[in-house]
């Protein structure tokens, strides 16, 4: 394979945690492979006509604690003159997320965009899911209060969450004698004007919530995330704990009934969450865990997507 031009799409490089950080992985293993690494963040890009452009550098990584990137030169170039683009930046999936999206589909896929911006726009983590009620717990999206009230009332213990968060952040479980739950939604709904997703508690998150990465469609590889004391997010981000896992076979069925729709969807790195028998969430903006699954199980699923995207550029 001929040397790629790769532009990264993120959030500031310097700010990452080198150890678990997906991002650096893939530049990492994209750097093993000779391809050329350039770096900017999603403020520093602009449409000028028919040209997206972006104000980039061009970097080095390396596994050093504190020095783990080096730039070169500041210059401005047209992005359709990279082979790949990773589009890597965190949610949360707001206007500014969209914006970006729209941009990055003047250059694809000519560029080739990591995902597929059309599909991530049309398929954030918490939505593209409902397209799958069979595999999901009862789940809710609306504004109507009224009808969170009746879904409380059918299903008791009940998790809420904002449709377009990340990392936990917004997840709150209401038991059922918890009486915060009007107060919960006037905080909500006067902070966005966007609808809430509720779904019925699952207890076997107890015993964690399963990350299974699937790599254009095909699972790859998996990590347990069980959450804290006293906590019901599991997330990383909010302190769960990843542990090493496999798959069930129930597991591998919900993975092989989405999976046609990742690959046709240009969906090539995706992370999925299931808690016991139910898929949860697709994530499809920056999906995490590889470094996790790495260390735990000794697959380089960088390496993996890597793979699809030098097969796909020819």
């Amino acid at each position: 394979m001929s040397s790629l031009k790769v532009a990264v799409q993120m959030d500031p490089l310097h700010a990452i945690d080198i150890t678990a950080d997906s991002t650096f992985a893939l530049m990492l293993e994209a750097q093993h492979r000779g391809h050329s690494l350039f770096y900017y963040e999603v403020p520093h890009m602009w449409l000028d006509g028919p040209a997206l452009k972006a104000r980039i550098k061009p970097v080095r990584v390396k596994p050093v604690a504190g020095a783990h990137h080096e730039f070169g030169a500041e210059e401005i170039t047209d992005l359709s003159a990279m082979d790949v683009v990773l589009m890597r930046q965190d949610p949360p999936f707001d206007m500014a997320y969209i914006t970006a999206t729209h941009l990055l589909e003047h250059i694809h896929p000519k560029t080739l965009v990591v995902n597929d911006p059309k599909s991530v726009r049309n398929a954030p983590e918490k939505l593209l899911v409902t397209h799958f009620p069979e595999l999901m717990p009862p789940t809710l999206v609306t504004w109507d209060r009224a009808a969170i009230r009746d879904f409380r009332a059918r299903h008791q213990d009940i998790i809420v969450k904002p449709l377009f968060g990340n990392g936990g952040i917004g997840v709150f479980r209401i038991k059922p004698d918890d009486e915060n739950l009007g107060a919960l939604l006037d905080m909500f709904f006067a902070a966005s004007r966007e609808p809430l997703m509720v779904q019925r508690y699952e207890p076997a998150v107890r015993a964690g919530d399963k990350r299974i990465i699937l790599v254009d469609g095909e699972a790859q590889g998996a990590i347990n995330r069980v959450p804290v004391a006293g906590d019901s997010r599991s997330n990383m981000h909010a302190g769960g704990r990843p542990e090493p896992t496999k798959l069930t076979r129930r597991e591998h069925e919900i993975c092989e009934a989405i999976g046609p729709t990742l690959r046709a969807q240009g969906l090539i790195f995706t992370g999925i969450d299931v808690i016991g028998d139910y898929l949860t969430e697709i994530n499809v903006t920056s999906p995490t865990g590889l470094q996790q699954i790495a260390r735990f199980d000794g697959v380089n699923l960088a390496a993996s997507i890597w793979d699809v995207i030098e097969a796909k550029r020819g």
